[in-house]
């Protein structure tokens, strides 16, 4: 791959890729799951993704919440939820989801509690 050139400002489906993987990235780091195991996770979500928004370019601005499911789901299968819920004290530990599924503006919420935690991203 070409290195990229400065000057040059990225496409806009570009653009919505790479801050989907900083926000995703943020949360993890903010969670300190941030290991190169969990990193490659989110680089496989971000290429499949990538070919999904080159399918469909309106999509464009749902790919931040797309990318923290599809990291949320494959850390399920291999290690286990995430990112709990700092919310609900008592019961059994769950993960906050992504809300809206498909859409702009996508937050961490807890199901349970119904209480938006914060927007993907924007983890502590």
């Amino acid at each position: 791959m070409a290195p990229t050139d400065p000057s040059r400002p990225l496409d806009p489906l570009e653009q919505a890729l790479h801050a989907a993987r900083a926000r995703v990235l943020a949360d993890l780091m903010a969670r300190n799951v941030a290991e190169a195991e969990v990193v490659s996770l989110v680089e496989d979500a971000v290429t499949h993704r990538r070919w999904w928004v080159e399918q469909w370019p309106d999509g464009a601005a749902f790919v931040a919440g797309l990318v923290a499911q599809d990291v949320q789901d494959a850390l399920l299968e291999r290690y286990g939820r995430w990112p709990l819920c700092p919310v609900c004290a008592s019961g059994d530990p769950h993960a906050l989801d992504v809300e809206p599924e498909l859409g702009e503006d996508p937050h961490w919420v807890c199901g349970k509690a119904g209480v938006v935690v914060a927007p993907v991203g924007g983890l502590s």
